[in-house]
């Protein structure tokens, strides 16, 4: 628990520091990548540049880690507010494998990031230039000077940024026996000397706002410009669409209850003489279903991610998420998820008592694994993949014990609190009607009521319902977009839960007016379903809609697509249940019975 409060107070630092002229602000090396692929990072010092005779590094928070961030101490010096003008930094000496690798990176578009003061800078490790058909010409240049532009306000840093801006690159030739622009190089070898340069500007904004200037520029192409028009066009349609549903549902139902209740006379056992419908199965509509323990574990951690995804949500649109701090949100979104474990254990275990679920021990430990085991699979593969390329995105050795700890000592002990909590206060089931010992026989029934064309149609529009805000949380999560519109993300959350409640309603109904009462399981797989459909637009977003490639990109895509896909059928599954429940225990309760 200790280690849990130090991880919460660390979501809220990273304000900007206070210096005097002259005063060194430290500038920290971070990682360098493929522009194309945004979590394919390896640390800045891989590359033959500019490194201290020792590499310090600074000491990073969780979600600094889990983001890939490996600051280490770099040689610039930059003093406050005092100017810097073509500073030699130091003089390398490049033997031809080590000018190959630099090429290498800069034909794949290889971009750096620093940290100033938590401030990220960013910038392109070389330039590339394509010239030409007949003859073709192919050039590649080393950025070996770099400005700095930093702004302040009073005694803090405002921001920064490094420009390249009326600099030639140093050109990198085949082969590094050749003279190069000028300067002596043999042996195999290349001599580079790397400068740059400070200079200081004075802003207005205050340095409790600075966040703001950092959210107005982006090193990266902004594509988030039509995203207000697009929302407003989905929030039309989910509108109308839910208007539909409503009231033709009420209008059938009313027309329903007014044909049954007809006879004043008659309990419960008598409806189904002579009729059909819905009615007639009330002694098998709350019959169990087969797996019971594994659906309440699935209604325990859809709760759980629902509970986790509205606080995340909410806790960002309070701004309580720096843009400054480096995986912020990864921290957050870690300890919520250790926290919320009880929520999962209660309401597995109260469901899973009140349907006489006899092995509750053996439901917690499915309900705590359910999510943690599919987790930690994919990530091993994952992480595995980074290790063996040497990407920063490789988790070391004390974080995985941590987030291990995190789980063993804070989440599994509160799922099983939860678990007995739940256990101990669950009430009866409550049925309107009592079920039969023989169960009816189901009517086979028309095409359009199977299974996987519930699951078609329910997974469908809650799908269309979140396809463009979708596309920008993609945008941002495997992107280089910065996501600040929380407001619009509240009420797609709450459109979607409500669409998918919905949906199941109708569904649950015109699967039992085919007298067909199988509907816990349908209730739960007809709108999970919408999970499929997200895991397939992470395919074609893949393909379409980014310039992602390679293993180490590839297999964190899909690897952790896949964990979203889960995480929505579960919390959408125990959304759609339990609205279902309650649209079935109102309309037989309304049943006019002795």
């Amino acid at each position: 628990m200790a280690v849990l409060c130090f991880l919460i107070l660390g979501l809220f630092s990273g304000w900007a520091a206070s210096y005097k002229k002259g005063d060194n602000v430290t500038l920290y090396v971070n990682k360098v990548g493929p522009y194309h692929n945004p979590q394919e990072t390896y640390h800045y010092y891989t590359l033959p540049v500019c490194r201290p005779d020792k590499v310090h590094h600074k000491s990073l928070s969780l979600g600094e880690v889990l983001d890939g961030d490996r600051m280490a101490e770099s040689l610039y010096v930059i003093p406050f507010q005092e100017n810097v003008d073509k500073k030699t930094l130091c003089k390398l000496t490049l033997s031809e494998k080590q000018v190959d690798e630099l090429r290498e990176a800069i034909e794949e578009l290889y971009y750096f990031e620093f940290v100033l003061d938590d401030i990220p800078i960013w910038g392109f490790v070389g330039y590339i230039e394509e010239s030409g058909f007949l003859p073709h010409s192919h050039k590649v240049g080393l950025w070996t000077h770099l400005d700095f532009n930093i702004e302040y306000n009073g005694d803090s840093v405002i921001f920064a940024n490094v420009s390249v801006k009326d600099v030639k690159p140093f050109p990198l030739e085949e082969g590094a026996g050749a003279a190069v622009a000028g300067v002596g190089v043999g042996g195999g070898s290349m001599t580079v000397t790397h400068t740059y340069s400070v200079h200081w500007y004075k802003s207005s904004l205050p340095s409790a706002r600075r966040a703001e200037r950092l959210r107005d520029y982006s090193f990266f192409p902004k594509t988030l410009e039509i995203h207000w028009l697009s929302i407003i066009n989905s929030l039309v349609l989910v509108v109308l669409l839910l208007g539909f549903v409503i009231i033709i549902l009420m209008r059938v139902l009313k027309n329903d209850f007014a044909r049954y209740n007809v006879e004043e006379e008659g309990g419960c056992d008598d409806l189904d003489q002579g009729d059909n419908g819905w009615k007639i199965i009330h002694t098998d509509v709350f019959r169990f279903p087969p797996f019971k323990s594994l659906l309440c574990a699935v209604l325990g951690v859809g709760a759980q991610f629902l509970t986790l995804a509205t606080a995340i949500i909410v806790m960002a649109l309070l701004g309580m998420f720096n843009i400054h701090r480096h995986g912020a949100i990864n921290s957050a979104a870690i300890v919520l998820y250790a926290l919320t474990s009880c929520v999962s254990g209660y309401v597995s275990c109260s469901f899973y008592t009140q349907i006489n679920g006899q092995h509750w021990v053996w439901n917690i430990i499915l309900t705590s694994s359910l999510f943690s085991a599919p987790l930690f699979f994919t990530w091993s593969v994952v992480n595995s993949v980074h290790w063996w390329s040497g990407s920063t995105q490789a988790l070391p050795a004390t974080t995985v014990l941590l987030l291990l700890a995190a789980w063993v000592l804070v989440g599994f002990p509160l799922s099983v609190i939860g678990g007995i909590v739940g256990k101990n206060r669950a009430g009866s089931f409550q049925a309107p009607c009592r079920t039969r010992n023989i169960p009816r026989q189901i009517p086979p029934q028309p095409w359009y009521k199977h299974t996987i064309v519930h699951m078609a149609i329910g997974g469908f529009l809650p799908f269309s319902a979140i396809s463009v805000e979708l596309y920008y949380i993609f945008a941002t999560v495997w992107g280089r977009e910065h996501y600040t519109l929380y407001g619009i993300l509240l009420c797609v959350f709450a459109i979607l839960l409500s669409v998918g409640a919905c949906i199941s309603v109708a569904l649950t109904y015109f699967l039992l007016s085919g007298e067909d009462y199988r509907w816990w399981w349908r209730s739960v797989l007809s709108t999970g379903s919408t999970g499929l459909f997200i895991f397939v637009y992470s395919v074609f977003y893949y393909r379409n809609r980014s310039s992602m490639s390679g293993l180490v990109q590839s297999s964190e895509f899909f690897g952790y697509s896949l964990l979203t896909a889960l995480v929505f059928t579960l919390m959408l599954g125990s959304v759609s249940f339990w609205a279902s429940l309650a649209f079935i225990r109102y309309i037989y309760r309304s049943l006019k019975m002795d």
